[in-house]
């Protein structure tokens, strides 16, 4: 993978639409607008949303083999929380994440695919009712998009440039698609830098409304492993390695920061950062004809090697890095311990755009808003994960096979549906299981608390 410097801040003589050009000055006041209506009015997001990265990864949490220092500024004058969870694996973490249900809600979905009944109800649906301008970069897989082009129009996006999910490349030469066309300026280009110029572009034209800026990483994903010939390599004859995406998706950060402090948008803007699973535990690295040829991917972290963890409903597959980052809003250097779960950010991005939630869905999130505010914890009582089956679609394989298993946990104790309990805050590798037949009476008080969440969903 080719090196890059971080760029320099943005400079004057931004390029605006019919190539129009305003003083840096100009554009600034744009952004800032009215004093008044800028206070009054809800803030900005910018959603950071990285791809196979767990948190053993982040220096911020005690990570050793890699350098993040944009995510490590982000921590230390944020908040970080320590108790993020996901689903194991990408789709079912992305279907949750925008409908604010679990994945059983929605009954038997495809792999990725995007239940049509609930696409009227997304977050980025709802924002857009709530007066927000939307768009994303990326990722997108909830549909193929040369069968579906205006699918994220459809689930709530202005603006969008999407990498072809299993159609093309989306690092070296990418397949984009750009507002349902396929690009063709990618040629010779690298992917996330692309991704992330046009979510800059996309902030740029909005500065003076409320925007949802969604950066669906492609970063640190492996290359597309089902297409022939196999995708090109980059420019030392071979794909990124674990530790170069890692760099890349660090210095992604660090750009889009920059964006928004060119643009004087930093105090008017929530920026969220989260990952979809855990880390994998090995990576394509290079291809010799046809044979994709693959790398163990283990990362340091407080003294500890730790393989990857993701497809697996333990921590290291689906305890995640989250941090929240708000100047003049999120007091500096928080680490925080409340629960929360991907079905929560749907109702935390509609508190914070001060909209109401769809009446007629029964919502498994609850807003962990009033933490970002200083005005208490999240109510979150436990969280939930599920193996989800979820047979193919389109000719894409799922990324692993399921056995069904679901878990509650609160942050020290976990209950898998098949009666397993674990003490999580002195089993974290989960290796010594209570059984019923051998509880105390702790831990049967335990399993009858989770059982009973177990009981509130329907499982």
């Amino acid at each position: 993978m080719h090196h890059f410097l971080t760029p320099p801040i943005l400079k004057c003589g931004f390029a605006l639409a019919r190539g129009t050009f305003v003083t840096c000055w100009s554009l600034v006041l744009l952004c800032l607008g009215d004093g008044a209506d800028a206070q009054d009015r809800p803030p900005n997001i910018l959603f950071l949303f990285a791809d196979d990265v767990g948190q053993e990864v982040l220096e911020c949490y005690g990570g050793q083999s890699y350098s993040t220092p944009h995510l490590n500024e982000l921590s230390r004058t944020g908040m970080k929380f320590n108790h993020a969870y996901s689903m194991p694996v990408c789709h079912p973490s992305r279907l949750t994440l925008m409908s604010g249900q679990y994945p059983f809600r929605h009954g038997q979905v495809t792999w990725g695919d995007y239940p049509q009944a609930a696409e009227a109800k997304t977050f980025s649906r709802c924002l857009q009712r709530a007066g927000y301008t939307t768009g994303i970069a990326g990722k997108w897989q909830l549909a193929l998009l040369g069968d579906d082009p205006l699918h994220p129009q459809r689930m709530g996006f202005d603006y969008w440039d999407l990498f072809g999910w299993h159609e093309g490349p989306r690092y070296y030469e990418p397949m984009i698609y750009r507002n349902g066309q396929v690009r063709d300026d990618t040629l010779g280009h690298y992917g996330p830098d692309l991704y992330q110029h046009g979510l800059i572009e996309f902030i740029k034209t909005n500065c003076d409304r409320p925007f949802f800026a969604y950066y669906s990483m492609a970063l640190a994903h492996e290359v597309t492993d089902d297409l022939s010939p196999p995708v090109p390599h980059g420019p030392f004859d071979r794909y990124g390695s674990y530790p170069e995406m890692v760099t890349e998706l660090d210095r992604a950060v660090g750009r889009l920061v920059a964006a928004l402090n060119a643009l004087q948008l930093r105090e008017q803007t929530l920026i969220l950062f989260l990952a979809d699973n855990g880390t994998p535990p090995e990576i394509i690295i290079r291809a010799e004809g046809e044979e994709l040829i693959r790398t163990p991917v283990v990362s340091r972290c407080n003294g500890l090697d730790i393989p990857g963890g993701k497809k697996q409903l333990n921590n290291a597959g689906t305890n995640v890095p989250m941090i929240a980052n708000w100047p003049g809003t999120i007091r500096p250097g928080q680490v925080v311990n409340d629960l929360v779960d991907f079905s929560d950010i749907l109702p935390t991005f509609l508190d914070l755009a001060q909209a109401p939630l769809p009446a007629d869905v029964a919502f498994d999130g609850v807003s962990f808003a009033d933490r970002l505010r200083g005005r208490g914890a999240s109510p979150r009582q436990f969280a939930y994960c599920e193996e989800a089956v979820l047979p193919k679609a389109g000719g894409v394989e799922p990324d692993g096979e399921s056995s069904g298993l679901k878990w509650v946990r609160t942050q020290d104790w976990k209950l898998y549906n098949d009666g397993r309990l674990y003490h999580m805050s002195e089993d974290e590798r989960e290796q010594y299981p209570y059984v019923a037949a051998d509880d105390d009476a702790t831990s049967s008080a335990k399993r009858k608390q989770l059982q009973q969440a177990f009981d509130d969903l329907g499982i």
